[in-house]
């Protein structure tokens, strides 16, 4: 069986990576295109997104869990294999049926014909990645090459093709191809641990938590990527533009804590099938550790410095992101602590109904606050919606686990974190206020954050900072 430290390592890859290409090319991308086309492109996708919600329900977790319990048994594991994708095979169907009658039918969408044409094609060929298969076999260095080869690919079509304003069409051409690449290289390769069965398949053992989980993502998504369709409604594309540029930065420092996550929960369910309870809170523990070590003090830098930020990844013209980027950017330590909690908590425990009640909790908020704040703040409006209602499914989550597992809230270990990076935010505003030149500014914050790290590794009575330190320490001195 893999480690997890080297699941981790490809999984970090691997999630990085998709945010991470996508901003290379971004700041390209904005320059060229310009935000309104950007956002065009953003809200479009935002309406994919749902279709594909719907197309999937909750095969990702179902997949993760199923085949991590059967992976060891070909037969079984080719049985789970094939029911689950002919699930989804009908729902994708089902989805793509709608999305047609939707586009005919509603005129914002009708617009943008060629875009939801595309996007199309992504909803259709996103149900065969099957990344969920590999995920439960903890294929996760396979998934990552494959990855970042297609990726580099993208990103040298995207420099090659996209030149002028109006290829914003090719622009997100270029996007979902990349998905549909690693759905056939996928699907292809998924012939080396499974054979598709077609008789005696029982999807029925599936549904009632293929729908609830599906529930609780779509719910979900309506405090997330709801607000870029409802913005792109009430406010219009340049609008959507600021917001999806907002998201961008604080998209990569989640999508590396979420690497960890993903590759936690087939062990963590493993730990709950052994019994091993108290293994598995104190794994909880580290993961909060983690993640309020490493993600305090970077979302304290990214808060200072969001207008430099911005300016780096998309250029002049996006001033209105500032704003709604330093709003979100807590959003690091909300998330990732919700992930531990339901992603390596309550979805091994199986606690599916809880996790529906969190989401529909969450909606019922989002949806108030868009409708009350989106129509006059906009964008601004927007992050607000998100954090706030993060934050409401955060407490419910919270009060969930504390029942399944007697797992309270670390309010001194966040307190703790969060007075010895005061001093540092303190330091880094003084910087960003006092030197205009926008390159030595950043850069007196670098060596002042890279201080700040190196007392953190060695002071802190933190696990995770002794044994960084130690690491680094080896590796100096080789």
């Amino acid at each position: 069986m893999s480690s997890i430290k080297k699941n981790f390592f490809f999984s970090s890859i691997l999630t990085t990576a998709n945010y991470i290409f996508p901003l290379l090319t971004y700041p390209y991308v904005s320059r060229v295109l310009g935000v309104t086309n950007i956002g065009a492109c953003n809200f479009v996708d935002s309406i994919i997104h749902y279709f594909i919600m719907f197309s999937m329900m909750g095969i990702g977790v179902i997949g993760i869990r199923e085949v991590a319990v059967c992976k060891d048994d070909k037969k079984n594991l080719s049985k789970v294999f094939s029911e689950l994708f002919v699930l989804n095979t009908i729902t994708t169907l089902l989805a793509l049926l709608i999305l047609i009658i939707a586009v005919l039918s509603v005129e914002q969408l009708r617009i943008h014909w060629r875009l939801m044409a595309i996007g199309a094609l992504k909803l259709i060929t996103n149900y065969m990645l099957v990344e969920w298969f590999y995920k439960g076999l903890e294929q996760f260095k396979f998934i990552t090459v494959r990855t970042i080869f297609v990726k580099f690919a993208y990103v040298a079509g995207v420099f090659i093709f996209v030149r002028k304003v109006d290829d914003y069409v090719v622009y997100y051409m270029l996007t979902v191809l990349m998905i549909a690449v690693n759905a056939i290289v996928n699907i292809i390769y998924s012939r080396h641990y499974v054979s598709f069965i077609f008789c005696n398949l029982d999807v029925s053992r599936y549904l009632r938590s293929f729908f609830i989980l599906g529930v609780y993502s779509f719910l979900s998504s309506l405090y997330t990527t709801f607000n870029v369709a409802f913005l792109g409604f009430v406010s219009g594309e340049t609008e959507v533009g600021y917001y999806t540029t907002a998201t961008k930065f604080f998209s990569i420092l989640i999508a590396l804590f979420s690497a960890f996550t993903g590759v936690m929960l087939p062990r963590m369910s493993s730990l709950l099938s052994d019994g091993k309870v108290e293994e598995f809170k104190e794994r909880l523990t580290k993961s909060i550790d983690v993640l309020f070590f490493f993600f305090i003090p970077i979302g304290v830098l990214s808060i200072v410095y969001a207008p430099i930020i911005i300016r780096i990844m998309a250029g002049v013209g996006y001033e209105g992101a500032i704003l709604p980027m330093r709003i979100i950017i807590p959003l690091v330590l909300i998330i990732g602590y919700e992930q531990i909690i339901i992603i390596q908590g309550l979805m091994p425990l199986k606690q599916d109904k809880s996790i529906l009640y969190n989401s529909i909790v969450g909606a019922i908020v989002g949806i108030l606050l868009n409708i009350a704040l989106v129509p006059s703040l906009k964008s601004v409006g927007s992050s607000i919606v998100w954090i706030v209602s993060e934050f409401v499914v955060l407490v419910c989550a919270q009060y969930y686990i504390n029942k399944s597992l007697n797992f309270i809230f670390p309010w001194k270990k966040v307190l703790k974190f969060l007075s010895v990076n005061l001093p540092l935010f303190v330091i880094l505003l003084c910087i960003y206020l006092n030197i205009e030149n926008w390159m030595m500014s950043i850069g007196f914050a670098l060596v002042v954050f890279g201080f700040h790290a190196l007392l953190l590794f060695r002071l802190m009575p933190n696990e995770v900072g002794t044994l960084c330190f130690k690491r680094i320490s080896e590796r100096i001195r080789r």
